[in-house]
């Protein structure tokens, strides 16, 4: 009896099924400060003085920059003592082109001196990208997105070295000269201005 059911719980011809393709990972969207922070680490261990000169974002795949998130940031550190700088990137999505996680750039030439690549210290950064956002919408981006819901939102940071501000640009439609770029500053969240 023993054998009869072991024989009859066994098929030869049975077929097991195909194993489960893996799905690629969903875009993870992220703030324009965490992907600061994130890449901060590698660039500290690239030159313990490495502070930001700028950050920006990119809109790959299924992202469009609504809601001050992003899956694609790039950034510039740059090292006062050794006179060099170095682009770190964050990526929230893998492709071809780019991997999943923190990578870096080569290193190049880095001069303090120059005014328009001034380095910030990052206790500046009290507004993130998300209120950034906010802050543009009621400043004719709503409008915007309104006429074009898909139309794609980017964002930048930068040292403005006559203002002494670190300031956030939003910008609508998807490049530096989209059809609407709102500054925000990035230590308090009041609106600048237009452009």
């Amino acid at each position: 009896m023993a054998a009869l059911l072991l024989f009859s719980g066994c098929d030869s011809g049975s077929k097991t099924a195909p194993a489960a393709k893996a799905t690629p990972a969903a875009s993870q969207l992220e703030t324009g400060r965490f992907a600061l922070q994130k890449m901060l680490a590698p660039a500290r261990f690239w030159a313990p003085d490495a502070q930001p000169v700028r950050l920006e974002s990119s809109n790959i795949k299924d992202s469009n920059g609504h809601d001050g998130k992003a899956n694609f940031w790039r950034a510039l550190f740059a090292s006062t003592s050794r006179q060099k700088s170095e682009p770190f990137t964050w990526s929230g999505v893998a492709s071809s082109d780019v991997a999943r996680g923190v990578d870096h750039g080569a290193e190049d030439s880095y001069n303090p001196a120059n005014r328009s690549a001034r380095t910030f210290d990052l206790n500046f950064l009290k507004v993130d990208t998300d209120k950034a956002f906010e802050v543009a919408q009621q400043h004719g981006g709503k409008q915007i997105l309104e006429k074009d819901p898909k139309a794609a939102v980017s964002y930048q940071l930068d040292w403005d070295s006559q203002s002494n501000q670190l300031r956030w640009h939003v910008i609508y439609g998807g490049d530096s000269v989209g059809s609407l770029a709102v500054l925000v500053d990035a230590s308090s969240g009041s609106f600048i201005r237009k452009e």
